[in-house]
């Protein structure tokens, strides 16, 4: 049920009042059951504080203190239930295309031809996409010899940014890098996520971040079927076309059958081939945010599908739990600087917002 005016955004807290009448109930029978100590056989009530340096409160003072207790108790449990009123209401919308990323994670990708290494700059470059992303559903899928689907296409970016720190490529349980599943599945998803959410069919665009080592045959072929099917593919290299030796286990050379250290190099011959078959752009990444940027902007703009924004409206509160909050604050004052300077501190703000409000005092 939609509320309209003042109501509490955790009103479970105030349940917490409860306590109140259990602890004066407490206190109460803990009066009734008072008995005065074998001390005051020895001495007159008025005299004792000066022999022990301490004195029981009167009856009064107790319920007292209990008072002062149940009011910071109740402003407490006001401010943690979150008080508020009055709202505007804000038209929602929902991103009309999909980008869906493909990050190749294969044992190649531990290249350090760049800095700090092949796999940690594709990271990055997904975490400025993310970053500049403002239009676009986004979804991961990793391959090696297997494509995982981290995360689905989704507006929630806040996931696809919490599965980042896990990519590396001891996923990949077997060795090897095979795009052609990778595009398979991506397509599968694309497909289904269109069908689900009702998205224009041209507004599909993958993203392939790969250093380019592999050797697959009829590649080309497939990427133009995904075209004919109005899925684009974006390219962006990573690597150098000098490449290094790939890392092994331990910190040790990677090496082939033959014993000779494996060297890889950014294939961009054949990223650029695949980029062109599916009419979409190649890019070499580096740590400027203009290839992200570049990238984003073709995969929003170029099928002018306009932003889908319904009928859907969702109400953004005013919170005003911080007027029992500053209740509370000047409440507690008297525990560390006494009733006096409270009071005194208290009448001098309450001054100066009536001066500069123009109300007369």
């Amino acid at each position: 049920m939609a509320h309209s005016g003042f109501h509490f955004a955790q009103p479970l807290w105030l349940l917490g009042v409860l306590i109140i009448p259990t602890i004066a109930w407490w206190q109460w029978r803990s009066v009734m059951r008072t008995t005065q100590p074998a001390l005051y056989q020895y001495a007159d009530a008025h005299l004792l504080p000066h022999l022990t340096g301490t004195r029981e409160l009167g009856h009064h003072q107790r319920w007292q203190q209990f008072r002062y207790w149940a009011l910071l108790w109740l402003l407490l449990l006001i401010t943690l239930a979150g008080p508020r009123w009055d709202y505007h209401s804000v038209q929602l919308f929902h991103p009309s295309d999909s980008l869906l990323i493909i990050l190749d994670i294969s044992r190649s990708m531990d290249t350090r031809d760049v800095a700090p290494s092949r796999l940690a700059r594709a990271r990055q470059e997904i975490e400025d996409l993310i970053a500049q992303n403002r239009q676009l559903r986004l979804g991961l899928i990793a391959f090696a010899s297997v494509p995982h689907v981290m995360t689905p296409i989704t507006e929630d970016h806040q996931t696809l940014l919490a599965a980042l720190p896990s990519l590396s490529t001891d996923l990949a349980k077997l060795s090897g890098s095979r795009l052609q599943p990778a595009l398979m599945r991506a397509a599968q998803l694309l497909t289904v996520h269109s069908a689900v959410n009702q998205e224009a069919p041209a507004g599909r665009t993958i993203l392939l971040i790969t250093d380019g080592d592999f050797d697959e045959p009829d590649l080309l072929k497939q990427v133009k079927g995904l075209t004919a099917q109005g899925i684009r593919l974006h390219v962006l290299g990573v690597g150098t076309a000098a490449g290094a030796e790939v890392p092994g286990q331990a910190g040790a050379v990677l090496l082939d059958r033959t014993g000779l250290p494996v060297r890889s190099v950014l294939n961009e011959l054949l990223l650029r081939q695949l980029a062109e078959a599916g009419n979409g752009l190649y890019l070499l990444a580096d740590y400027r945010d203009q290839d992200t940027a570049t990238i984003l902007e073709a995969a929003a703009f170029s099928h002018a599908a306009p932003i889908q924004t319904g009928q859907e409206h969702t109400q953004v509160w005013h919170e005003r739990f911080y007027l029992s909050l500053l209740g509370l604050m000047i409440a507690v004052l008297p525990l560390f600087w006494g009733v006096k300077w409270t009071w005194r501190i208290s009448w001098q703000l309450f001054s100066i917002k009536n001066w500069r409000s123009g109300t007369p005092q």
